[in-house]
């Protein structure tokens, strides 16, 4: 009956739980049991005794989640909050490209969103360093080099 256990804590903390609740009943209704085939005449009784058992274990079970909830919610809450700081360094540094961005830089951005396409490489309208002698524009390889 063991379910295998994962790393999240809140897998873990329900497995562990499950476990735990699983062997806690076991031994409660088999310490009930053994008293209801040795008291037969009192079955009513026993009946009632079982029912506040598993209440009982029930509420332990309960109590044990919602522990269990509460620290997973702590750790999205936390989460949360990092995402939303990176969300705003990043909405600063779009902010920042974006003023220093040239208006047909911009427009290029732009048409590239509306098609679709991936942005491609800026070629640079200001002219490279100049490759030695006798090589062109084509370096050692033989590939074309990028100015």
């Amino acid at each position: 009956m063991n379910a295998p256990c994962y790393t999240m804590a809140m897998d873990l903390g329900v497995c562990q739980l499950r476990n735990f609740s699983i062997s806690f009943l076991s031994s409660l209704l088999s310490a009930e049991s053994s008293h209801v085939q040795l008291d037969n005449s009192s079955s009513g009784a026993s009946v009632v005794a079982i029912d506040n058992k598993i209440e009982q274990a029930m509420d332990l079970v309960k109590s044990h989640l919602m522990y269990a909830v509460r620290e997973e919610v702590e750790v999205l809450k936390e989460q949360i909050k990092e995402l939303i700081e990176r969300n705003s360094q990043l909405e600063q540094e779009n902010t920042l490209l974006k003023t220093l961005a040239s208006p047909e830089q911009m427009a290029q951005f732009q048409a590239q969103v509306q098609t679709g396409s991936p942005p491609t490489p800026q070629t640079a309208a200001t002219p490279g360093p100049t490759p030695p002698s006798g090589m062109g524009e084509f370096g050692v390889g033989g590939s074309l080099q990028q100015h």
